[in-house]
């Protein structure tokens, strides 16, 4: 069961921040539960990503549409799009780190999904709409970590765009089976504890992390 461990934490070498804690946690469950498989991790911010701008993903797919040779800059973000397009592939469980950011996924994650997120390699159009093609048992999971609460049913609740949307992209656009969270929140209010809101979120990675190789 190939994992990729997606960090996508600005300041991923900190390990002060929650959810690279998590990450921590995740990481000594995996290698005591499967001695003999490979986590396989990705730092998003230690090295350049292809974005959908001119001289890369954007004029590289308008020039493969029409059948025209790519400039430099537009192949390497060829030849990079396909490395990570094959690494996600071939994982069935996907484990995401990071922090919210304005109520959203991080910048960084962003122009991961624009990689990944490709028509005829993990979705397809039809007529009646797009079809997922990562149907056979794939799962994602979010290791979150959050300055406020979210889960209080308050004006906070709704304001999660993180969470709806990776979930919309992984499940109801490239058909993964399941998408699990676990998050360490209320890190920034008013007399939060720190001991108390890790050990939270430890048991929940307990529980999902079960959840996630059942």
């Amino acid at each position: 069961m190939n994992t990729l461990l997606i960090n996508a934490h600005p300041d991923y070498l900190n390990p002060a921040h929650y959810s690279l804690q998590l990450a921590v946690q995740f990481s000594q469950r995996f290698h005591a539960q499967f001695p003999a498989e490979t986590l396989v991790e990705r730092d998003l911010y230690e090295a350049p990503l292809p974005q959908v701008v001119n001289g890369q993903l954007y004029s590289m797919w308008a020039k493969q549409a029409q059948g025209k040779s790519l400039n430099p800059g537009e192949a390497a973000a060829q030849r990079a799009n396909r490395a990570l397009l094959d690494e996600f592939k071939a994982a069935h469980r996907i484990v995401i780190v990071e922090p919210l950011h304005n109520f959203n996924v991080t910048s960084r994650l962003k122009d991961y999904i624009d990689n990944i997120l490709v028509a005829r390699e993990t979705f397809r159009y039809t007529a009646d709409g797009s079809v997922g093609l990562m149907t056979d048992d794939r799962r994602v999971l979010l290791l979150q970590g959050s300055g406020s609460i979210y889960t209080n049913d308050d004006r906070y609740t709704p304001l999660e765009f993180s969470r709806t949307y990776l979930r919309a992209i992984f499940t109801e656009l490239m058909g993964f089976d399941r998408f699990q969270i676990v998050r360490a929140q209320g890190t920034q209010v008013q007399d939060a504890d720190p001991e108390k809101i890790q050990a939270q979120a430890t048991a929940d990675l307990a529980r999902e992390f079960s959840r996630f190789y059942a």
